[in-house]
C-alpha cells in the first residue's frame, strides 16, 4: 500500500475533514464530511482517489453535514458507531438549534466497533466521552491517528453536550490514545495537528497516567 492523505477545515464550524487512501488501488475514505461537499470531492479527485467510504468519528452536525451530498455523488456507504445513532437521527434538530441548513443524511450502512480493522491498515478505537460513540482511527504503519473531537492540541473535546461524559473522555485518552507511540501524528477534530507524546507531556486537561 502507498497511503496518502490530506486534511482541511470544512463547514461553518471549520471541522477537520481528512481524505485518505491508497494510490495503488485508487480507493479512499472521507473521514468527517462536515461540510463543503464539492471541496471534498475535488480534493479526492485531485488525489486520484475514488471515495469508497464515508467514515465518522462521531455524529455532531459539524462533522456530518456533507455526508449526504458526498454519498449522493459517490454512492459510498457511511460508517458510524451505533452509540451515536441518536445524534445522527437527530441531525435536523441539531441544525435547527445552531441555525444551520439541513441536508438529508443517508442511513449508515456499517457499524463501527472497538478493535475493528478497516481498509488501508486502519484500526477503529472506541473513545467515548465527547459523545458515546466517538471513535478514533489509527494507522499503525503511518503512525497516524484521526482523533475527531476526543483530543486537541493542548485541549480535549467538550463534554457538556448530550451524551458527554468527562470521566469517560479522560479514560479514553489515557488508556487508548496515550498508549500509542509518542511520535504518532494526531489529526484533531478542529485546529492544528499534534503528536501523542506532546499531549502526554503538555496537555493541561489530561496527562499520562
Amino acid at each position: 500500500m502507498n497511503i496518502i492523505w490530506k486534511t482541511f477545515p470544512v463547514g461553518p464550524l471549520q471541522s477537520n475533514c481528512t481524505v485518505l487512501g491508497d494510490t495503488e488501488t485508487g480507493k479512499g475514505f472521507v473521514f468527517d464530511a462536515g461540510g463543503d461537499a464539492q471541496r471534498i470531492l475535488d480534493t479526492s479527485s485531485a488525489m486520484g482517489l475514488k471515495i469508497t467510504g464515508i467514515v465518522q468519528t462521531h455524529a455532531h452536525l459539524d462533522h456530518i453535514l456533507a455526508s449526504g451530498q458526498v454519498h449522493e455523488a459517490t454512492t459510498a456507504p457511511v460508517w458510524l458507531h451505533p452509540a451515536d445513532r441518536f445524534l445522527w437521527d437527530g441531525a435536523e434538530q441539531q441544525c435547527q438549534i445552531w441555525g444551520l441548513p439541513y441536508s438529508p443524511l443517508p442511513e449508515p450502512a456499517h457499524e463501527l466497533e472497538h478493535g475493528q480493522e478497516l481498509q488501508f491498515g486502519c484500526q477503529c478505537i472506541h473513545t467515548p466521552g465527547h459523545t458515546p460513540g466517538s471513535v478514533s482511527f489509527y494507522f499503525r504503519n503511518e503512525k497516524l491517528l484521526i482523533a475527531g473531537d476526543t483530543l486537541f492540541q493542548g485541549s480535549v473535546g467538550r463534554t457538556d453536550l448530550p451524551g458527554g461524559n468527562p470521566a469517560q473522555l479522560k479514560s479514553s485518552i489515557q488508556e487508548r490514545l496515550y498508549v500509542l507511540d509518542d511520535s504518532t501524528v494526531v489529526i484533531t477534530g478542529h485546529g492544528p495537528q499534534t503528536r501523542v507524546g506532546q499531549e502526554k507531556r503538555f496537555n493541561a486537561f489530561v496527562r499520562a497516567i
